[in-house]
C-alpha cells in the first residue's frame, strides 16, 4: 500500500495511502479547474468569442480542442464526439496525476498499481458498453470466432482477451511511472544545479506519453469492440 500520512486526523486520527491522498488532490485540482473554466465560460458576454490573451477559460478551450481533434483522427467516426467527455476526462487524469510526482518529495498516484488497475477495469467497462451499444446482443458474435464451427474454441481465447487487457492497461501504466519516478529521483539525487531541468523535462515527456498511450489503447478497444468482425 506504500507509504501513510495522516489526513486532517479523520476518522479517530485514520491513516491514508499517500498515493490515495495524492489521487484526491489530483481530483480536486481537476474538478476546481473544470469549476472556474465554466463559471468564465458562463460569465462571457459571448461564449462564442475567444477571451483575448491568456486566461483560465481560453486554457481549458484549447485543451477540449485537441483533445476533440485527437480523438476524431484516432477514432474517425461521425459519433466521435460522444466520447469526447469520457476519454479527456480519462487523458486529463492519468496526466495530471502523472505530473504530481514531478514535485520534489511527492510520487505519482499511477506509480501505484492499485490506481492503474483501476483505470483499466474503468477502461474496460467503457469499450464493453461501447460494443453492445454500437451492436446490441450481437456483440457477442464476436466471441465466438469469424466461424461458427470455431466457436468452442475461440470462446475461452476471445474471454481470456478481453479479461487481460484491463490487466496490460494497468501493468503498463504502472511499470512505466514508477520506473520513471525511481529513475528521476536517483538522478536528480546525484547532480545539482541545471541538470536536473534535463531530468525533469524528459520526465514530463514520459508522463505526457504514458498518458497518450493508455487513451490510444483504450480508443483501439472501443474501435474493436463496435465493429462487427474482429
Amino acid at each position: 500500500m506504500g507509504k501513510t500520512v495522516n489526513f486532517i486526523e479523520l476518522i479517530a486520527r485514520g491513516k491514508f495511502p499517500e498515493e490515495l491522498i495524492g489521487t484526491w488532490i489530483v481530483m480536486a485540482i481537476l474538478l476546481g479547474f473544470g469549476l472556474i473554466a465554466r463559471r468564465a465560460l458562463a460569465r462571457a458576454a459571448d461564449p462564442i468569442m475567444p477571451d483575448e490573451g491568456l486566461s483560465i477559460r481560453s486554457i481549458a478551450e484549447t485543451m477540449v480542442e485537441m483533445i476533440d481533434s485527437f480523438v476524431q483522427s484516432v477514432m474517425a467516426t461521425h459519433d466521435y464526439r460522444k466520447m469526447v467527455p469520457f476519454l479527456g476526462s480519462l487523458f486529463l487524469f492519468i496526466l495530471a496525476a502523472n505530473l504530481f510526482g514531478l514535485i520534489p518529495g511527492l510520487e505519482p498516484p499511477t506509480a501505484n498499481s492499485n490506481l492503474t488497475f483501476a483505470l483499466g477495469c474503468v477502461s474496460f467497462g467503457y469499450f464493453i458498453y461501447q460494443g453492445f451499444a454500437a451492436n446490441g446482443i450481437g456483440y457477442l458474435r464476436n466471441f465466438l470466432g469469424p466461424i461458427l464451427l470455431l466457436a468452442p474454441l475461440m470462446l475461452p481465447i476471445e474471454i481470456a482477451d478481453h479479461l487481460f487487457r484491463p490487466f496490460s492497461l494497468g501493468v503498463r501504466l504502472y511499470a512505466n511511472m514508477f520506473a520513471d519516478h525511481q529513475v528521476l529521483s536517483i538522478f536528480v539525487g546525484l547532480t545539482k544545479l541545471v541538470v536536473p531541468v534535463a531530468f525533469y523535462a524528459l520526465g514530463a515527456i514520459v508522463c505526457v506519453i504514458q498518458a497518450l498511450i493508455f487513451v490510444v489503447l483504450t480508443m483501439s478497444y472501443i474501435k474493436l469492440a463496435q465493429s462487427h468482425e474482429h
